[in-house]
């Protein structure tokens, strides 16, 4: 199969890059895409824009490369099509639970098509043509509760839940968005999967059960769900609970609990941190009693001791200074707003939701950032007495480096002279 990639040049505030370098379950996008389709595809091609399609006579998949798939949703997409045997476009009911409440907020990536929605993902058997179906797969969905509030707290929907998928789809377009990816559809979907089989595979289950009993460990300890990588040390105090997968090369310290999380390579968890349905990306460093909850934290970077994340993204290099707090809840019942595909702000549809840092920032000790507020790539805050809390979203015009003496010396490689804003194709 020939697979046609589309671009998406648009930048992804606040981190100016666009979806397909952001990295989604601890891997760039596009590899995470090349993967999935690896067993599909024998030849790619990568459009720029203003490049047509190649007009071959060959069953073909063509897609837009800000697009998060995992392989339970492309195989039945791609099943389900050669059945069909002619031209499909991915699309979705506008009353589907997961569609509806995660994918569609926020984005401008779909067509609208009476009560569907169509997405930028086609098939065709025999070459490009105009006339396509739209094919719906079934995302499975399941309601799956995260927060418990006290009744004075609790609006009338009562506990706040996730529409979790057993399939997952959604176009990348904002950064609610890859937190959406990394854990309401990445952690807690392969949860859900893993419950799934315990219940309907008895073989599974009877596995897991006697690899707890052998390592003497409790089932959710057990190696058949916690997966360790080579050459790692991690001190028998701390609690690991699966399904957690960790990398190579990983330090873990002694009271550290990890709770259904992807952790990359060369990462070090020192004493006492909590993780809970996080992604930790490659070369993270954790120091003593940070606190990741719902979080996705990409490459190489570091939240200091003290410090916790709930329902927040943060970007590569960046650093976050010790006893810092990201704040996920409004105390006033209004909706909370968060940036869309357009940079414009929006009604986020989500009742919580932490705050987004983008790729290499410098944020100074004891800040205090408020639900959904977004501080761009490149950008220096020091805390100060006129400024500890951060109630607006922070551009690079507001870094603190243009002011200091030594500024100069902070790299901006995210916003360099010469570069400039890339519009929508």
């Amino acid at each position: 199969m020939l697979k046609v990639i589309l671009q998406a040049p648009k930048h992804v505030h606040p981190f100016r890059e666009p979806a397909r370098e952001l990295r989604v379950q601890n891997k760039p996008l596009w590899l995470w895409q090349r993967n999935v389709l690896e067993q599909y595809t024998t030849r790619e091609v990568e459009l720029q824009p203003g490049d047509r399609i190649p007009q071959e006579r060959v069953e073909m998949l063509v897609y837009r490369n800000n697009l998060f798939f995992d392989q339970g949703y492309i195989d039945a997409f791609v099943a389900t099509a050669r059945e069909h045997g002619r031209a499909c476009r991915a699309a979705f009911h506008a009353d589907n639970p997961a569609f509806r409440e995660h994918a569609l907020p926020l984005s401008n990536s779909y067509t609208s098509a009476g009560n569907l929605y169509l997405a930028d993902l086609w098939y065709y058997p025999h070459g490009p043509v105009a006339d396509t179906r739209p094919l719906i797969v079934d995302m499975e969905s399941s309601e799956v509760g995260y927060y418990h509030v006290p009744t004075y707290m609790a609006d009338q929907s009562g506990d706040l839940v996730f529409q979790v998928p057993m399939r997952s789809f959604l176009a990348i377009d904002s950064w609610v968005h890859i937190f959406i990816a990394d854990v309401v559809f990445g952690v807690f979907s392969r949860g859900l999967q893993f419950e799934k089989q315990l219940e309907e595979d008895l073989g599974f289950k009877v596995k897991v059960l006697a690899k707890a009993l052998y390592e003497g460990r409790q089932v959710l300890e057990c190696s058949e769900l916690v997966k360790i990588g080579k050459d790692c040390v991690i001190d028998p105090k701390a609690v690991i609970h699966g399904p957690t997968t960790i990398g190579d090369n990983v330090t873990i310290g002694a009271g550290a609990i990890v709770e259904n999380c992807i952790i990359g390579d060369n990462v070090n968890i020192s004493q006492d941190c909590q993780l809970m349905l996080s992604v930790v990306g490659d070369g993270t460093f954790l120091p003593f009693k940070s606190a990741l909850f719902m979080t996705s934290i990409m490459d190489n970077s570091m939240v200091a001791q003290n410090t916790c994340l709930q329902m927040c993204v943060v970007g590569r290099n960046t650093f976050i200074g010790a006893g810092s707090t990201f704040t996920d809840y409004n105390l006033i019942p209004a909706p909370i707003k968060a940036m869309d595909g357009n940079d414009t702000l929006r009604d986020s549809n989500r009742p919580v939701i932490g705050g987004c840092v983008g790729h290499n920032c410098r944020i100074g000790s004891g800040m205090i950032v408020y639900p959904a507020r977004t501080i761009e790539s490149d950008v220096v805050l020091a805390a100060t007495t006129e400024r500890r809390v951060i109630d607006k979203n922070i551009s690079f015009e507001d870094s603190d480096h243009h002011d200091l003496r030594l500024g100069h010396l902070h790299m901006t490689p995210y916003h360099r002279k010469d570069e400039k804003d890339v519009e929508s194709w």
